[in-house]
């Protein structure tokens, strides 16, 4: 059975059954110098750890937390593992089969959605955020060779294999995985990848040092600070230094998500208010716009989407864009994916590949149409032939379109 605690939705469980995985993961941490200072029962889900890790940061994980093994099932791959989502049972579910995974507001939990195989020692963790809310009893698949690769390495991460007639149009997702002491890193990690586009996810998860960097000392923070040439306005504004402003950022995950955001439009905004011709550029506001409205040489303005690239490119070697909205409505599946009509033009950020802050524009009606979907672009589209560095040909291109 189920039942809400102020807020958190409870899931009865096994204990006997899901034992191994909190000693998994209270192992892992008291092994990476972490003091535990609070673990739930095993009899109830999702799993909460508080800890204090050697250099005196306090933590917590809310751990949706399932075995990974291998499970050979008729037509499936030989080769494939996977961990089932599962509380309880389906005819508990029968009526209302839909689970939010539960994320803090304030920031001092981290959310994990972690399968665990104990005996060979490993994790295999996945985007909550692309599974919230999920349904009961789905699974999520993995091959031998991520399994070897984790073990290999201690720490990998991969794009996740999607089967069958619909596996292009599927969402591009990232799974990160790592044996025991890589845990406290895995939790460092989700705590720092929440929000983020896929592209990005995979880019983090291959520079650790980039989410796990050892806190800096009085002194260090003291130096920067007296190295400071000119304050801003905002700092004396909210009467902080630059490291408490960041500090702040860090810990706010809602604010640090949207910071992130920002970034690459405001790197697209930079980039196309030097291009000759561009005036009143400016960055759009509110959920389901697009992110730019430019006007080029004084004619009708033009709406510009700008969109991260994945991480891993196509066997051509081209980027590739996962062009679809995270969620569609019930009513309307094809919802999901956008229409050549709500903007004019894509800008593609290669970030997540040449870590560079560059962009490919290519106008919407030049792309892939959708299979399926009548009017939509379609969900899988590679930055190659039709998409240029050049973003003034584009915009001289929909003018040209237009009339």
């Amino acid at each position: 059975m189920s039942r809400m605690i102020g807020g958190f939705r409870e899931y009865g469980v096994s204990a006997a059954a899901r034992q191994p995985l909190i000693d998994f993961m209270l192992t892992a941490l008291e092994g990476a110098g972490c003091t535990i200072l609070f673990k739930s029962d095993a009899s109830k889900a999702p799993f909460v750890i508080t800890f204090e890790t050697s250099a005196g940061e306090r933590m917590g994980v809310v751990a949706y937390a399932f075995r990974a093994k291998r499970t050979p099932t008729r037509n499936r791959p030989v080769d494939e593992r996977s961990f089932q989502l599962k509380y309880g049972s389906l005819e508990e579910y029968r009526d209302a089969n839909t689970h939010t995974l539960w994320q803090d507001p304030t920031g001092l939990y981290t959310t994990l959605l972690v399968g665990i195989d104990p005996e060979e020692g490993f994790f295999v963790g996945v985007d909550p955020e692309m599974h919230n809310p999920t349904k009961f009893f789905i699974r999520l698949e993995f091959k031998d060779r991520h399994a070897e690769e984790i073990k290999a390495r201690s720490w990998f991460a991969w794009e996740r294999d999607h089967r069958g007639a619909k596996a292009l149009e599927q969402p591009a997702e990232v799974l990160v995985g790592g044996t025991g002491e890589s845990f406290l890193r895995y939790v460092q990690f989700e705590r720092a990848a929440q929000g983020l586009d896929q592209g990005n996810r995979q880019l983090l998860a291959e520079r650790p040092e980039r989410f796990s960097a050892p806190i800096s000392t009085g002194e260090e923070t003291e130096a920067r600070e007296a190295a400071t040439v000119a304050e801003h306005p905002l700092l004396r504004e909210l009467e902080l230094t630059s490291d408490e402003v960041l500090e702040v950022i860090a810990g706010a995950k809602r604010l640090k998500m949207a910071v992130r955001g920002w970034v690459a439009e405001d790197h697209l905004r930079r980039t196309l208010m030097k291009v000759e011709g561009v005036t009143e550029c400016e960055r759009l506001e509110g959920d389901g716009n697009p992110d730019i409205r430019l006007r080029y040489r004084d004619r009708l303005p033009l709406l510009i989407e700008c969109k991260n690239v994945l991480r891993v490119r196509n066997k051509a070697g081209e980027p590739r864009v996962d062009f679809q909205r995270t969620r569609a409505s019930k009513s309307d599946p094809c919802s999901r994916y956008y229409a050549p009509t709500e903007f004019n033009v894509v800008a593609a950020c290669l970030h997540a590949v040449t870590e560079a802050w560059e962009f490919r524009y290519a106008l919407t009606t030049a792309l892939p149409q959708h299979q399926r979907c009548v009017g939509k672009i379609a969900s899988n589209v590679a930055v190659g032939e039709g998409w240029s560095s050049n973003p003034a040909a584009v915009f001289e291109a929909v003018h040209g379109t237009a009339g």
